[in-house]
Protein backbone atom coordinates (compact mmCIF):
# COMPACT_ATOMS: atom_id res chain seq x y z
CA UNK A 1 0.00 0.00 0.00
CA UNK A 2 1.25 3.49 -0.86
CA UNK A 3 -1.20 5.89 0.75
CA UNK A 4 -0.96 9.63 0.20
CA UNK A 5 -3.93 10.30 2.53
CA UNK A 6 -4.52 8.40 5.76
CA UNK A 7 -7.50 9.17 7.99
CA UNK A 8 -7.95 7.44 11.35
CA UNK A 9 -10.98 7.69 13.67
CA UNK A 10 -11.76 11.23 12.49
CA UNK A 11 -14.42 13.09 14.46
CA UNK A 12 -15.78 16.60 13.99
CA UNK A 13 -18.33 18.04 16.40
CA UNK A 14 -20.16 21.36 16.37
CA UNK A 15 -21.57 21.54 19.87
CA UNK A 16 -24.20 18.79 20.06
CA UNK A 17 -23.99 18.12 16.32
CA UNK A 18 -21.60 15.35 15.26
CA UNK A 19 -20.79 15.99 11.59
CA UNK A 20 -18.17 13.25 11.21
CA UNK A 21 -18.37 10.10 13.34
CA UNK A 22 -14.99 8.40 13.66
CA UNK A 23 -14.33 7.62 10.01
CA UNK A 24 -11.17 5.90 8.75
CA UNK A 25 -9.95 5.46 5.18
CA UNK A 26 -6.87 5.75 3.00
CA UNK A 27 -6.34 7.14 -0.49
CA UNK A 28 -3.58 5.64 -2.62
CA UNK A 29 -1.15 7.71 -4.65
CA UNK A 30 -2.31 8.28 -8.19
CA UNK A 31 -5.87 7.09 -7.74
CA UNK A 32 -9.11 8.95 -8.32
CA UNK A 33 -11.04 8.67 -5.07
CA UNK A 34 -14.68 9.68 -4.87
CA UNK A 35 -16.76 10.78 -1.88
CA UNK A 36 -20.52 10.35 -2.37
CA UNK A 37 -23.18 11.50 0.05
CA UNK A 38 -26.20 13.78 0.42
CA UNK A 39 -26.35 17.19 2.09
CA UNK A 40 -25.24 16.94 5.70
CA UNK A 41 -23.50 13.60 5.22
CA UNK A 42 -20.14 14.94 6.39
CA UNK A 43 -18.12 14.74 3.22
CA UNK A 44 -17.51 18.49 2.84
CA UNK A 45 -16.51 18.67 6.50
CA UNK A 46 -14.03 15.84 5.91
CA UNK A 47 -12.53 17.55 2.87
CA UNK A 48 -12.24 20.83 4.77
CA UNK A 49 -10.29 19.04 7.49
CA UNK A 50 -7.98 17.45 4.91
CA UNK A 51 -7.45 20.87 3.32
CA UNK A 52 -6.64 22.43 6.73
CA UNK A 53 -9.73 24.65 6.70
CA UNK A 54 -11.13 22.95 9.80
CA UNK A 55 -9.50 21.30 12.80
CA UNK A 56 -10.85 17.88 13.80
CA UNK A 57 -12.35 17.33 17.23
CA UNK A 58 -10.39 14.08 17.51
CA UNK A 59 -8.67 11.51 15.35
CA UNK A 60 -5.94 12.14 12.81
CA UNK A 61 -5.45 12.92 9.12
CA UNK A 62 -2.13 12.75 7.30
CA UNK A 63 -1.55 14.00 3.74
CA UNK A 64 1.71 13.19 1.95
CA UNK A 65 3.31 12.38 5.30
CA UNK A 66 2.22 15.63 6.95
CA UNK A 67 -0.29 15.94 9.77
CA UNK A 68 -3.04 18.32 8.65
CA UNK A 69 -3.10 20.03 12.07
CA UNK A 70 0.60 20.14 12.93
CA UNK A 71 1.93 20.84 9.42
CA UNK A 72 -0.75 23.01 7.82
CA UNK A 73 1.57 24.99 5.55
CA UNK A 74 3.29 21.90 4.13
CA UNK A 75 -0.10 20.32 3.49
CA UNK A 76 -1.34 23.44 1.70
CA UNK A 77 1.71 23.43 -0.56
CA UNK A 78 0.80 19.89 -1.67
CA UNK A 79 -2.85 20.38 -2.58
CA UNK A 80 -5.04 22.10 -5.12
CA UNK A 81 -8.65 23.06 -4.50
CA UNK A 82 -11.64 23.57 -6.75
CA UNK A 83 -14.62 24.65 -4.66
CA UNK A 84 -18.21 24.95 -5.74
CA UNK A 85 -18.25 28.52 -4.45
CA UNK A 86 -16.60 31.02 -6.85
CA UNK A 87 -13.35 32.58 -5.65
CA UNK A 88 -12.12 34.34 -8.79
CA UNK A 89 -11.37 38.06 -8.88
CA UNK A 90 -13.91 39.42 -11.34
CA UNK A 91 -11.92 42.63 -11.83
CA UNK A 92 -8.91 40.76 -13.22
CA UNK A 93 -8.58 39.07 -16.58
CA UNK A 94 -8.52 35.29 -16.88
CA UNK A 95 -4.75 35.35 -17.40
CA UNK A 96 -4.20 37.69 -14.46
CA UNK A 97 -6.16 35.37 -12.17
CA UNK A 98 -3.95 32.48 -13.24
CA UNK A 99 -0.77 34.52 -12.98
CA UNK A 100 -1.61 35.45 -9.39
CA UNK A 101 -2.31 31.81 -8.57
CA UNK A 102 0.96 30.69 -10.19
CA UNK A 103 2.84 33.31 -8.16
CA UNK A 104 1.13 32.32 -4.89
CA UNK A 105 1.87 28.65 -5.47
CA UNK A 106 5.48 29.30 -6.45
CA UNK A 107 5.24 27.94 -9.99
CA UNK A 108 8.71 28.55 -11.51
CA UNK A 109 8.66 31.77 -13.50
CA UNK A 110 9.97 30.15 -16.70
CA UNK A 111 7.06 27.63 -16.66
CA UNK A 112 4.16 29.98 -15.90
CA UNK A 113 3.29 31.12 -19.42
CA UNK A 114 3.24 27.60 -20.87
CA UNK A 115 1.16 26.19 -18.01
CA UNK A 116 -1.32 29.06 -18.24
CA UNK A 117 -1.64 28.57 -21.99
CA UNK A 118 -2.11 24.82 -21.50
CA UNK A 119 -4.94 25.06 -18.98
CA UNK A 120 -6.70 27.92 -20.78
CA UNK A 121 -6.65 25.89 -23.99
CA UNK A 122 -7.99 22.85 -22.14
CA UNK A 123 -11.06 24.76 -20.90
CA UNK A 124 -11.46 26.57 -24.24
CA UNK A 125 -10.80 30.04 -22.82
CA UNK A 126 -7.51 30.82 -24.54
CA UNK A 127 -9.17 33.38 -26.80
CA UNK A 128 -10.69 35.09 -23.73
CA UNK A 129 -7.47 35.21 -21.69
CA UNK A 130 -7.28 39.02 -21.81
CA UNK A 131 -10.94 39.59 -20.93
CA UNK A 132 -12.08 40.48 -17.44
CA UNK A 133 -13.77 37.65 -15.58
CA UNK A 134 -16.76 39.89 -14.84
CA UNK A 135 -17.69 39.52 -18.52
CA UNK A 136 -17.74 35.71 -18.31
CA UNK A 137 -20.83 33.54 -18.07
CA UNK A 138 -21.27 31.23 -15.08
CA UNK A 139 -20.06 28.25 -17.07
CA UNK A 140 -16.96 30.08 -18.25
CA UNK A 141 -16.11 31.09 -14.69
CA UNK A 142 -16.43 27.47 -13.60
CA UNK A 143 -14.07 26.34 -16.34
CA UNK A 144 -11.54 28.96 -15.24
CA UNK A 145 -11.81 27.76 -11.63
CA UNK A 146 -10.94 24.26 -12.76
CA UNK A 147 -8.04 25.53 -14.88
CA UNK A 148 -6.70 27.40 -11.87
CA UNK A 149 -6.90 24.33 -9.64
CA UNK A 150 -4.84 22.31 -12.13
CA UNK A 151 -2.27 25.00 -12.83
CA UNK A 152 0.39 24.14 -10.24
CA UNK A 153 0.24 20.33 -10.65
CA UNK A 154 -0.61 19.57 -7.00
CA UNK A 155 0.12 16.18 -5.46
CA UNK A 156 -3.54 15.97 -4.41
CA UNK A 157 -6.27 17.84 -6.25
CA UNK A 158 -9.54 18.25 -4.34
CA UNK A 159 -12.56 18.73 -6.59
CA UNK A 160 -15.87 19.59 -4.94
CA UNK A 161 -18.54 18.98 -7.58
CA UNK A 162 -15.95 19.73 -10.29
CA UNK A 163 -18.22 19.92 -13.33
CA UNK A 164 -21.47 21.19 -11.83
CA UNK A 165 -23.24 23.54 -14.22
CA UNK A 166 -21.15 22.53 -17.23
CA UNK A 167 -22.56 21.11 -20.45
CA UNK A 168 -21.86 17.42 -21.24
CA UNK A 169 -19.24 18.22 -23.90
CA UNK A 170 -17.23 20.43 -21.52
CA UNK A 171 -17.60 17.87 -18.72
CA UNK A 172 -16.13 15.18 -20.97
CA UNK A 173 -13.31 17.51 -21.99
CA UNK A 174 -12.48 18.28 -18.36
CA UNK A 175 -12.41 14.61 -17.42
CA UNK A 176 -10.22 13.69 -20.40
CA UNK A 177 -7.73 16.32 -19.26
CA UNK A 178 -7.88 15.19 -15.63
CA UNK A 179 -7.14 11.59 -16.62
CA UNK A 180 -4.27 12.71 -18.83
CA UNK A 181 -2.87 15.03 -16.16
CA UNK A 182 -3.02 12.28 -13.54
CA UNK A 183 -1.23 9.88 -15.85
CA UNK A 184 1.53 12.32 -16.80
CA UNK A 185 2.13 13.84 -13.36
CA UNK A 186 0.88 11.12 -10.99
CA UNK A 187 -1.63 13.47 -9.36
CA UNK A 188 -4.09 12.03 -6.85
CA UNK A 189 -7.68 13.20 -7.34
CA UNK A 190 -10.13 13.43 -4.43
CA UNK A 191 -13.59 14.47 -5.55
CA UNK A 192 -17.16 14.85 -4.44
CA UNK A 193 -19.96 14.62 -6.95
CA UNK A 194 -23.66 13.94 -7.25
CA UNK A 195 -23.29 12.90 -10.89
CA UNK A 196 -23.30 9.11 -10.73
CA UNK A 197 -21.86 8.82 -14.24
CA UNK A 198 -19.01 11.06 -13.10
CA UNK A 199 -18.34 8.76 -10.14
CA UNK A 200 -17.63 6.00 -12.67
CA UNK A 201 -14.34 7.80 -13.30
CA UNK A 202 -13.19 6.92 -9.77
CA UNK A 203 -10.80 4.13 -8.91
CA UNK A 204 -12.70 3.74 -5.62
CA UNK A 205 -15.73 5.35 -4.03
CA UNK A 206 -16.59 5.93 -0.37
CA UNK A 207 -20.29 6.38 0.39
CA UNK A 208 -20.79 8.55 3.48
CA UNK A 209 -24.08 9.18 5.24
CA UNK A 210 -24.82 10.80 8.62
CA UNK A 211 -21.10 11.22 9.22
CA UNK A 212 -20.19 7.56 8.72
CA UNK A 213 -18.65 5.70 5.79
CA UNK A 214 -21.09 2.91 5.03
CA UNK A 215 -19.37 1.39 2.00
CA UNK A 216 -16.10 1.73 0.09
CA UNK A 217 -15.07 -0.16 -3.03
CA UNK A 218 -14.54 0.14 -6.75
CA UNK A 219 -17.61 1.21 -8.78
CA UNK A 220 -18.05 -2.37 -10.03
CA UNK A 221 -17.57 -3.78 -6.54
CA UNK A 222 -20.24 -1.47 -5.16
CA UNK A 223 -22.68 -2.32 -7.93
CA UNK A 224 -22.09 -5.98 -7.18
CA UNK A 225 -23.55 -5.40 -3.70
CA UNK A 226 -26.98 -4.70 -5.19
CA UNK A 227 -27.25 -8.35 -6.12
CA UNK A 228 -29.09 -8.79 -9.39
CA UNK A 229 -31.12 -6.90 -11.94
CA UNK A 230 -33.32 -4.06 -10.69
CA UNK A 231 -37.02 -4.15 -11.53
CA UNK A 232 -39.30 -1.11 -11.08
CA UNK A 233 -43.07 -1.54 -11.10
CA UNK A 234 -46.12 0.69 -10.68
CA UNK A 235 -49.49 -0.90 -9.98
CA UNK A 236 -53.10 -0.02 -9.19
CA UNK A 237 -52.58 -1.10 -5.55
CA UNK A 238 -48.95 -0.74 -4.45
CA UNK A 239 -49.63 -1.83 -0.85
CA UNK A 240 -51.12 -5.17 -1.92
CA UNK A 241 -48.54 -5.52 -4.69
CA UNK A 242 -45.64 -5.11 -2.25
CA UNK A 243 -47.14 -7.76 0.05
CA UNK A 244 -47.45 -10.24 -2.81
CA UNK A 245 -43.94 -9.50 -4.04
CA UNK A 246 -42.44 -10.20 -0.62
CA UNK A 247 -44.60 -13.16 0.45
CA UNK A 248 -45.24 -14.97 -2.84
CA UNK A 249 -42.29 -13.95 -5.04
CA UNK A 250 -39.71 -13.72 -2.28
CA UNK A 251 -38.05 -10.55 -3.57
CA UNK A 252 -36.02 -7.99 -1.59
CA UNK A 253 -37.53 -4.54 -1.83
CA UNK A 254 -35.41 -1.43 -2.41
CA UNK A 255 -36.85 1.80 -1.03
CA UNK A 256 -38.07 4.13 -3.77
CA UNK A 257 -40.57 6.95 -3.36
CA UNK A 258 -41.98 6.76 -6.89
CA UNK A 259 -42.54 3.04 -7.47
CA UNK A 260 -42.06 -0.50 -6.20
CA UNK A 261 -38.40 -1.38 -6.67
CA UNK A 262 -36.74 -4.74 -6.08
CA UNK A 263 -33.85 -6.88 -7.25
CA UNK A 264 -33.93 -10.31 -8.89
CA UNK A 265 -31.54 -12.67 -10.58
CA UNK A 266 -31.99 -13.10 -14.34
CA UNK A 267 -34.56 -10.38 -14.80
CA UNK A 268 -35.28 -11.37 -18.39
CA UNK A 269 -36.58 -14.74 -17.12
CA UNK A 270 -38.38 -13.27 -14.12
CA UNK A 271 -40.53 -10.72 -15.97
CA UNK A 272 -42.57 -13.15 -18.14
CA UNK A 273 -43.48 -15.23 -15.06
CA UNK A 274 -44.21 -12.08 -13.09
CA UNK A 275 -46.60 -10.70 -15.72
CA UNK A 276 -48.33 -14.06 -16.07
CA UNK A 277 -48.84 -14.82 -12.35
CA UNK A 278 -49.04 -11.43 -10.62
CA UNK A 279 -52.56 -10.86 -9.19
CA UNK A 280 -52.44 -7.03 -9.09
CA UNK A 281 -52.92 -4.95 -12.25
CA UNK A 282 -49.55 -3.58 -13.43
CA UNK A 283 -49.39 -0.05 -14.86
CA UNK A 284 -45.70 -0.08 -15.86
CA UNK A 285 -42.60 -2.19 -15.50
CA UNK A 286 -38.91 -1.63 -16.28
CA UNK A 287 -35.69 -3.60 -15.92
CA UNK A 288 -32.08 -2.44 -15.73
CA UNK A 289 -28.70 -3.57 -14.54
CA UNK A 290 -27.51 -2.17 -11.18
CA UNK A 291 -26.08 1.35 -11.25
CA UNK A 292 -24.40 3.49 -8.61
CA UNK A 293 -27.78 5.14 -8.05
CA UNK A 294 -29.15 1.74 -7.06
CA UNK A 295 -26.21 1.14 -4.75
CA UNK A 296 -26.69 4.47 -3.01
CA UNK A 297 -30.42 3.94 -2.66
CA UNK A 298 -29.98 0.44 -1.23
CA UNK A 299 -27.27 1.37 1.27
CA UNK A 300 -28.75 4.66 2.51
CA UNK A 301 -32.48 4.25 1.92
CA UNK A 302 -32.71 7.53 0.02
CA UNK A 303 -31.61 9.07 -3.25
CA UNK A 304 -28.59 11.32 -3.47
CA UNK A 305 -29.33 15.04 -3.72
CA UNK A 306 -27.26 17.83 -5.25
CA UNK A 307 -24.96 19.68 -2.90
CA UNK A 308 -25.20 23.33 -1.98
CA UNK A 309 -22.21 25.58 -2.55
CA UNK A 310 -19.43 25.70 0.01
CA UNK A 311 -19.08 28.67 2.28
CA UNK A 312 -17.20 31.65 0.91
CA UNK A 313 -15.60 31.89 4.32
CA UNK A 314 -13.96 28.52 3.76
CA UNK A 315 -12.46 29.71 0.49
CA UNK A 316 -11.21 32.95 2.03
CA UNK A 317 -9.76 31.07 4.98
CA UNK A 318 -7.68 28.93 2.66
CA UNK A 319 -6.49 31.86 0.56
CA UNK A 320 -5.52 33.79 3.70
CA UNK A 321 -3.45 30.81 4.72
CA UNK A 322 -1.12 31.10 1.71
CA UNK A 323 2.04 32.63 3.09
CA UNK A 324 5.69 32.84 2.23
CA UNK A 325 7.71 34.38 -0.59
CA UNK A 326 7.10 33.20 -4.12
CA UNK A 327 9.87 31.51 -6.03
CA UNK A 328 10.76 33.32 -9.23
Amino acid sequence: MNSIIEVRDLVKEYGDLVAVRGISFAVERGEIFGFLGPNGAGKTTTINILCTLLAPTSGSAVLDGCDVVKNRERVRESIGLVFQDPSLDDRLTARENLEFHAYAYRVPKDERSERIREVLEMVELLDRSKDRVETFSGGMKRRLEIARGLLHYPKVLFLDEPTIGLDPQTRNSIWSYIHDLKKRHDITIFLTTHYMDEAENCSRIAIIDYGEIIAMDTPEGLKGQVGGDVVKVTTEDDVEAERVLIEDFGVTMIQDRECLCFEVESGERFIPRFIRDFPVAVSSISLHRPTLDDVFLKLTGHEIRPEGADSKADVRAFLRGRRGPARR
